[in-house]
């Protein structure tokens, strides 16, 4: 195999890192796997051992021989060639559950995801409607950092993801158990979402939260007027409400103080 450059192809060639990731996922006989990002099956020969139902989705084309023939005479797995930010999560699930033959116990995402998709594969999953049990990420260490940061460190994407469930990081993989080797660490994190949905409107949610972070170095009664097109007395009036005081910034806030706050602007 070539991995292809364009692509962001990393693979994984470690097999014990590759069993650690699968025991990380807590992947158990009657649970849906959505895998991204298979490659050749470094992770997915491990998942269809324990997973009720595997579903690999591959964008390159050229890797999906090499992927079947890995998998061998595995009965339990789906292989999809499609793009992760574009299919439809909810019907490969529906689909899986009818060739399973019964409902799931639970669903899980595992992927291997390459660098540049990160943040906005990490949204897609979260918010594709699925009752999700766990997300096993791939990342760049950098970002797993951000992901898990806490103020006043956050940034857009923590708040995106700490909104939805708990991030952990879980251990870190060393360049060379990859084939290229990548420039940068990785890290495993696992994403736990929320056993209930948000009581709030993500799409209110987030308009608020992107204003603030618009402009990270300004002080928030700033950018929300800015970004909401309100005046700062306005956007200063949330804040007190909301306990926060008006010159701090976007990346001081916990969650809990985005959510008090959304409710008075919105």
């Amino acid at each position: 195999m070539v991995p292809r450059k364009s692509l962001g192809q990393n693979f994984l060639a470690d097999e014990a890192t590759a069993r650690r990731i699968v025991d990380a996922a807590e992947v158990g006989q009657d649970d849906l796997v959505l895998e991204i990002g298979p490659g050749a099956g470094a992770l997915t020969k491990h998942l269809v051992k324990c997973a009720g139902w595997v579903v690999a989705i591959e964008l390159d084309q050229t890797l999906i021989p090499a992927l079947r023939e890995e998998l061998g005479e595995a009965q339990n797995v789906t292989i999809v060639h499609g793009d992760a930010l574009k299919v439809d999560f909810v019907q490969l699930a529906q689909d899986a559950a009818r060739m399973f033959g019964r409902p799931f116990q639970v669903t899980r995402f595992v992927a291997n995801l390459p660098y540049y998709i990160t943040s906005a594969a990490i949204r897609r999953i979260l918010e594709c409607g699925l009752s999700i049990a766990s997300v096993v990420l791939t990342v760049q260490t950098e970002v797993a950092k951000r992901v898990t940061a806490q103020p006043p460190d956050m940034s857009l994407l923590a708040v995106s993801v700490q909104f939805y469930g708990r991030p952990d990081l879980l251990f870190r993989i060393s360049p060379n158990q990859f084939y290229p080797q990548p420039g940068v660490e990785s890290s495993i994190l696992r994403i736990t979402p929320h056993n209930r949905p948000p009581a709030i409107d993500a799409q209110k949610f987030f308009r608020v939260v992107k204003a603030g972070f618009s402009q990270p170095r300004k002080q928030l009664r700033n950018t929300l007027a800015a970004g909401l097109k309100i005046t700062k007395s306005e956007a200063e009036a949330a804040l007190r409400q909301s306990g926060i005081e008006p010159g701090r910034r976007a990346e001081t806030l916990s969650l809990e103080e985005w959510k008090r706050l959304v409710f008075y602007l919105c």
